[in-house]
């Protein structure tokens, strides 16, 4: 494994979706880097992946529905922080949040189970997920995040995210705030 600059010079083996999230981002012109690996599916397995995209803070990406699963949030929040529904249900004004079902990825995002990033809302073009920000993550220069695939990983400046990205995609995002917690 090696960190690269840009798009892989060949696209040979990769799916189609990897390849638009390269394409959006060159198109805006956001720089970015790229890690190539094995599938990974959960945060202990990207320790060395993210070690190469450094300084970059790791994220994790959680789609979230309300109690009536009507409501739809992914939620970017720092690795080394534990999820708490009620926390953040508490901040958005809902009763309840728990994790969406697995086709609601699909659906939305276009993606699957283990490859949520937060560049998945390229796809949502029905405004159907709200996207919440942990405000550490705010103060981080860069993010490290999947390009809709779990094989490989993307460090993209925070700014250009935020400022490039999401209006690009049609999308805005809500900032709360994730308490450390302890780690199970």
């Amino acid at each position: 494994m090696q960190r690269e600059s840009g798009r892989p010079k060949d696209a040979a083996g990769r799916l189609a979706r990897e390849m638009r999230v390269y394409d959006l981002l060159d198109g805006l012109k956001i720089g970015y880097e790229r890690v190539d690996h094995d599938a990974v599916e959960t945060m202990a397995a990207c320790k060395e992946i993210d070690a190469l995209l450094s300084p970059a803070a790791v994220c994790k990406n959680l789609l979230l529905c309300d109690a009536h699963g009507h409501g739809f949030y992914l939620l970017m929040l720092r690795g080394d922080k534990r999820l708490d529904c009620k926390q953040i249900a508490g901040q958005i004004g809902r009763p309840r949040l728990s994790f969406a079902p697995a086709q609601k990825l699909e659906e939305f995002l276009g993606l699957g189970v283990g490859a949520v990033s937060v560049l998945g809302l390229m796809n949502d073009r029905g405004g159907n997920v709200q996207l919440l920000v942990d405000a550490d993550l705010l103060r981080e220069e860069a993010i490290g995040c999947h390009p809709c695939v779990n094989t490989s990983s993307l460090r993209i400046g925070m700014r250009d995210l935020l400022e490039v990205f999401l209006p690009a995609v049609g999308h805005a995002y809500r900032t709360v705030t994730c308490s450390l917690g302890d780690r199970p």
